[in-house]
């Protein structure tokens, strides 16, 4: 799958992970929710920017259990619940947010 971003294209792998890192956008990110059916508010970014933070200072992206437990450190037991998760991030809120916020697919994830 590929993207044309401000006239550039951006290819995704077969599972809509970007292939190179380095070519994620806040356009591209709203592009792949488009597509995805999803309208990205405020909650969404916050969700996105946390993953995004968490990647540049451990290198890796946390799965859905490491996820739910640093976002309720982060932001509290409401925000860090599967629930509150699930609701921004339907089709998984690791592996849809690091997909939209144009990190790598996160491990133990299938």
């Amino acid at each position: 799958m590929e993207f044309n971003i401000n006239g550039k294209v951006v290819e995704t792998d077969s599972e809509g992970y970007l292939t190179d890192l380095n070519q994620w956008s806040e356009e591209l990110a709203t592009a792949i929710a488009d597509k995805e059916g999803l309208q990205l508010d405020e909650s969404h970014w916050e969700v996105i920017n946390f993953l995004r933070t968490s990647f540049h200072d451990t290198g890796t992206v946390p799965n859905m259990r490491q996820l739910t437990k640093a976002f309720t450190k982060a932001f509290g037991p409401e925000k860090g619940s599967s629930k509150y998760l699930y609701g921004l991030f339907p089709y998984g809120p690791a592996k849809q947010a690091c997909r939209i916020g144009g990190l790598p697919k996160p491990t133990g994830c299938v």
